[in-house]
């Protein structure tokens, strides 16, 4: 049996480097026909692959919670026209990052969130010109988009029991993404293009979704927040190697801080609750 760990870090190179070759795509068809590929094929993939029951009505409002929050962190593709993928990637990683802050009440996690907003600040590299402003904000949307995903896909998760939940949630992503993909710029469809775009749906979302989802039936979620810490740093390599995107000394200081934060808040989170398992339960006062 592949151990866990391995699916995650599997998962995250699969991601990282598929959006290299997604961002490389996106100079033929623009980064809403990226997007719309990638979630049109992913759907159409995950609902043959899994054939999932119809969702509970009750459980409606979730799974299109889902989806949107999904369609969301695809605004990582048009904040790529601005950035390297290494620090657009790292710049998501906040989203993961805020949502396990504001669920600590360990002081020392202040100290992440400094060494975190340092982080960003030195991945625009201040010395290396005007700030990218329409990619740092689309790649923040896109990072309040992943933290909302990892919140209500637990939720969904739970209600649904299995992965039908996240299936329906991709689906709709795509019908919200689709459309509004091969709007904003008209795609040339070039031979080529479309298995491009099934192969980039597949690697950044399909297989990354099937490995996780494994993992997390082995390991806790805070442990893959642990190893997903790792992301920025394969999002880099991936940039250099796919697109020779090199990053300035401050740029891969600034990828360490979020990347360290993102780690510490996730491990610390993995400490904090086995501790609280340790502790045995007083006994009743009249024992």
């Amino acid at each position: 049996m592949v151990p866990a760990p391995l699916l995650v870090l599997t998962a995250a190179i699969c991601t990282q480097t598929g959006q290299a070759f997604g961002k490389q795509l996106s100079g033929t068809i623009g980064a809403g026909g990226v997007v719309a590929l990638r979630l049109g094929f992913a759907a159409l993939l995950l609902l043959l692959w899994f054939r999932p029951k119809l969702p509970d009505r009750r459980h409606l409002p979730w799974i299109l919670g889902l989806g949107t929050a999904i369609a969301g962190m695809n605004l990582v593709y048009p904040a790529m026209r601005y950035l390297p993928v290494g620090v657009a990637s790292t710049l998501q990683l906040l989203g993961p990052l805020l949502v396990g802050l504001l669920g600590s009440r360990r002081p020392a996690d202040l100290g992440a969130a400094v060494v975190a907003g340092a982080g960003v600040w030195l991945l625009n590299d201040p010395a290396g010109g005007p700030p990218h402003w329409p990619g740092l904000v689309l790649a923040l949307l896109s990072a309040v988009a992943m933290g909302s995903y990892l919140l209500l896909s637990r939720r969904v998760a739970l209600l649904t029991g299995d992965t039908s939940g996240l299936v329906w949630g991709v689906a709709f992503a795509a019908v919200l993404g689709m459309p509004t993909g091969l709007l904003a710029q008209p795609v040339d469809w070039a031979p080529g293009v479309l298995p491009a775009g099934a192969a980039v749906a597949t690697i950044t979302a399909v297989l990354p979704y099937t490995l996780e989802q494994s993992a997390l039936r082995r390991i806790n979620a805070g442990t893959v927040g642990v190893l997903l810490s790792l992301e920025p740093a394969v999002a880099a390599v991936a940039g250099l190697l796919v697109l020779d995107e090199q990053l300035s000394a401050l740029r891969w200081l600034g990828l360490g801080c979020i990347s360290t934060a993102t780690g510490w808040t996730a491990w610390t989170a993995i400490s904090s609750r086995s501790r609280r398992a340790r502790v045995p339960a007083e006994p009743p006062a009249n024992a």
